[in-house]
């Protein structure tokens, strides 16, 4: 009697996880073949990089916001709201925010700027060549940033699906890690910036469709909205606090939480979006698609947490919080469906991680190996180089991601604030003011970059280090360019007839000339 209840129960495991996995199957499959049709034309280093310059303003705009939504999306910020209540909505907010003010004053002025300064097909190029830097400390120094903080980023990836498999297949978490993040690196691998894109779509659809459904049918289940608040009010009502703290310490959180709108002026796996869009004009309708996106999907995200409190049996502690998603849609969706959402989140996971693997290959292939190993580099070189890349910060990834006990949201945090402190007010002031020198860039890319570095060590005041690094930045950048003699009269010209474009440059040049 005992056997046949093992049997069977042996059986409808097996059966479950069949059904799950042809739904992950048939999802990576669709992906993999993405990656293989573009690598076949990969020609030059712009295509692999940059598409080409040739994407659409739907195709940009949800590979901007899938790219920077990642496995945190649906698993981070959904688990800090299972944690701490409605008051993630202030991250939320600040997210928001930021994403609108980067859309509506960086986009255009990037992406035309980017172009005319010698076809610049990374963030480190365009600063170089906005500031004429013939020694490429610029290019240099933003490469090292890059790094480091992009290897964070990138383990934090692959953390959420190592998670991910882990939850799903019972797998042990080394091998669901590396399932993961192998799955990732075979496409970024073959198919470079397009394969990237028009995968971003993809997962950006779905993960939009996930989290708007898990909450909503986690309601229905329960008996509308109505109980559900009720039952959180009852059982823990803090939750629905939107200011539970009025203490300064209160006030600093929420100060905090705000200042994650801040970094998305520096995030170079989003900004090298804005470079790839076809037509500028278009990008006043990628705007508002990336909002709609951003604004619903960010808001559905803290509600998984809230709805996750009273539809889960049991209460999930520490770090499994950030698996209220994932065990959210086991419970409420047959196992063919409920492997569909999972599919989302490998797609949250896998549309990030890619671009970062992408952006890093680019500032070694391009901003160190090109600039200071072989300058004859040939683009098929390169191509070469940027791939041995993604492998290298892959290895390298992983093995920062091997602690089951990261927390998502805390690594994406700390690879958040050193872009957006390192980079932000560079990109920003370097847009905007025309008397910017290339040593006040310079001051500001390494006060910003050092202060998150310092800052996270010490976590003075329970403040985000992204708000010291970002103002200490914009001081350190305007300070140093005062001091400095005045950007040369071409550098000067070369900015007044940059900013003044209303459309497409339409001749390109070469990458090689």
């Amino acid at each position: 009697m005992v056997l046949h209840f093992f049997t069977k129960e042996f059986s409808f495991m097996f059966q479950t996880n069949i059904v799950v996995l042809s739904a992950f199957a048939l999802y990576l499959l669709a992906m993999l073949s993405i990656g293989v049709y573009y690598s076949r034309s990969q020609q030059r280093l712009s295509d692999y990089i940059l598409g080409g310059r040739s994407l659409g303003p739907w195709i940009t705009s949800m590979s901007a916001e899938a790219s920077d939504m990642s496995g945190w999306m649906l698993m981070g910020l959904p688990g800090f709201a299972y944690a701490i209540g409605i008051s993630a909505f202030w991250t939320a907010f600040g997210l928001c925010l930021g994403t609108f003010l980067n859309w509506h004053f960086v986009s255009r002025r990037l992406r035309n700027y980017t172009e005319m300064a010698n076809n610049s097909l990374a963030m480190p190029d365009y600063l170089k060549n906005r500031f004429h830097d013939e020694k490429n400390i610029i290019r240099l120094i933003s490469a090292i940033f890059i790094l480091i903080f992009f290897l964070i980023y990138t383990s934090s990836g692959f953390v959420a699906g190592g998670k991910l498999f882990q939850t799903v297949f019972g797998l042990d978490y080394f091998h669901a890690l590396l399932i993961g993040a192998g799955v990732v690196v075979v496409y970024t691998f073959l198919g470079g910036f397009m394969a990237v894109c028009w995968t971003d779509f993809i997962q950006g659809c779905m993960m939009f469709l996930a989290i708007v459904l898990v909450p909503v049918v986690g309601v229905i289940s329960y008996g509308g909205l109505g109980p559900v608040l009720d039952r959180v009010a009852t059982d823990s009502p803090q939750l629905l606090q939107l200011v539970p703290d009025t203490s300064m310490t209160g006030i600093i959180a929420i100060i905090s939480a705000i200042g994650w709108g801040v970094g998305y002026f520096g995030q170079p796996h989003i900004l090298v979006r804005f470079m790839a869009i076809g037509d500028p004009m278009e990008l006043k309708k990628a705007k508002h698609i990336a909002m709609t996106w951003v604004i619903i999907s960010l808001a559905a995200a803290v509600f998984v947490g809230l709805v996750g409190k009273v539809v889960l049996q049991t209460p999930l502690v520490g770090a499994d919080s950030e698996k209220v998603f994932l065990i959210m849609s086991q419970e409420l969706f047959p196992p063919f469906l409920s492997g569909l959402i999972w599919s989302a989140v490998l797609a949250a996971i896998m549309s990030t991680a890619s671009s970062q693997l992408l952006v890093t290959a680019s500032a070694i292939s391009k901003d160190m190996y090109h600039t200071f190993i072989n300058t004859k580099a040939s683009d098929k070189e390169l191509i070469y180089v940027s791939r041995f890349t993604v492998l290298v910060v892959a290895a390298l990834a992983i093995y920062l991601a091997l602690d089951p006990n990261n927390y998502i949201l805390t690594m994406v945090a700390y690879a958040w604030a050193g872009f957006g402190a390192a980079f932000g007010p560079c990109i920003l002031l370097s847009l905007f003011w025309k008397r910017m020198t290339k040593n006040g860039a310079l001051a500001g890319i390494i006060v910003g970059g050092l202060t998150v570095l310092i800052w996270k060590q010490f976590a003075w005041f329970g403040l985000y280090e992204i708000v010291p690094g970002f103002i200490f930045s914009l001081v350190a950048i305007y300070l140093v360019s005062k001091w400095d003699a005045p950007p040369s009269a071409e550098i000067q010209a070369e900015f007044d007839r940059a900013v003044s474009l209303k459309q497409k440059i339409t001749v390109l040049k070469n990458e090689d000339e």
